[in-house]
C-alpha cells in the first residue's frame, strides 16, 4: 500500500469526471478519509467549497487508481495531509433525499478510511479554497451534523468519543 508516499504528489488537484467511476446503479463511487491525530483525540475537518460548514476530505475514486489511493489523494489535495490508511471503514451510502440529488451531484457510494495524519503540510492543492481545522468527537459530530453520511464515517472510526 502506497500509504504516507508522496511519489505521486502534485501541486494540482484533479478536476473533471472523465475518469470517475460508478456502480452498476450509477451511483458515483467515492473516497474518503476520517483523518486523526495519533493519540485518536482528534479529528481534521476541511471547509466545504460548495456550501458552508465544514466536512471530511474524499472525493471522486477514479479508473486510474486503488480506492485507496483516491482517499490518499481527496487528502492531500483538499487537506494538505499525508496520511497513513489504519483501517478500512466500509461502505456509506448516500442519504440524501431524491430532490437534493442531480446530474452534478448523483447519488454516491462512499468508502471511508480511518487514517493517521502523518504531516500537514503548508502548501496544497486546495489551500487557496479551503480552511482546515482539528476538532474532538463531539466538536466534529455537531459540525457535520447536516451530513449525515460523514456523521456515519466518523462513528465508525475508534476516534475517542470526547
Amino acid at each position: 500500500m502506497a500509504s504516507g508516499s508522496s511519489h505521486s504528489r502534485t501541486m494540482e488537484s484533479r478536476t473533471g469526471r472523465s475518469k470517475q467511476r460508478y456502480n452498476a446503479k450509477g451511483e458515483r463511487l467515492v473516497a474518503g478519509v476520517v483523518p486523526l491525530t495519533e493519540d485518536r483525540l482528534y479529528v481534521l475537518l476541511i471547509q466545504s467549497t460548495r456550501r458552508k460548514g465544514w466536512v471530511l476530505p474524499k472525493g471522486g475514486w477514479e479508473s486510474d487508481e486503488e480506492c485507496t489511493e483516491a482517499a490518499e489523494r481527496e487528502a492531500w489535495e483538499e487537506a494538505g495531509i499525508v496520511i497513513r490508511i489504519d483501517y478500512d471503514l466500509g461502505e456509506v451510502i448516500d442519504q440524501r433525499p431524491p430532490k437534493k440529488l442531480s446530474k452534478d451531484a448523483p447519488k454516491a457510494v462512499y468508502r471511508f478510511y480511518e487514517a493517521t495524519v502523518l504531516s500537514e503540510e503548508n502548501n496544497w492543492p486546495e489551500k487557496h479554497k479551503r480552511e482546515r481545522q482539528w476538532f474532538t468527537f463531539s466538536q466534529a459530530k455537531e459540525a457535520l451534523c447536516d451530513r449525515p453520511e460523514l456523521v456515519q464515517a466518523l462513528e465508525l472510526s475508534t476516534m475517542h468519543r470526547t
